[in-house]
């Protein structure tokens, strides 16, 4: 959240990677482990959608308000929701150091059992029917994730 109040505390090691990233770029962890870099994506790394918790949530609401005014006459109905744009790991670490002026420490290990190459969000439903695009960029959620990692370290 653009307030730097909200945001991701997992318990351990991070199984995400925003959170990974922000937790070494402050120093709670000694290196960000990069799994694989062997792929057919642009930089061999492994390639993902990231959406603002901001935009997530914007679109949580108006599903929902779809739901209640029963516009689609059922209980229920599926939306995918991302931004429909996939970013490599290498471009999540990159945008990162821009926007927080921090080089990261990170290490290109084997893959993980399991990873899959890419995996993005088709928002073509979610768009037409629900009129709902994601707005922030990868950078606003990374600029965002850092501030809320600075706050709490600062405020504990």
């Amino acid at each position: 959240h653009a307030s730097g109040n909200l945001g991701e505390l997992p318990l351990g090691i991070p199984q995400n990677l925003i959170p990974y990233i922000t937790q070494t770029a402050i120093g709670l962890r000694e290196k960000l482990l990069v799994f694989g870099n062997d792929y057919n994506t642009i930089d061999g790394t492994g390639v993902r959608d990231y959406i603002h918790v901001v935009d997530l949530a914007k679109a949580h609401i108006v599903a929902l308000k779809r739901l209640i005014d029963n516009k689609n006459k059922s209980n229920y109905e599926i939306f995918n929701l991302g931004t429909g744009k996939g970013n490599s790991v290498l471009e999540v670490i990159q945008a990162f150091e821009k926007v927080s002026d921090v080089k990261l420490n990170y290490e290109i290990t084997d893959r993980r059992s399991g990873d899959i190459e890419s995996a993005y969000a088709d928002t073509k439903k979610a768009n037409e029917e629900l009129g709902w695009k994601a707005e922030m960029s990868l950078e606003d959620a990374l600029l965002h994730s850092w501030q809320w990692e600075l706050n709490l370290r600062q405020n504990n």
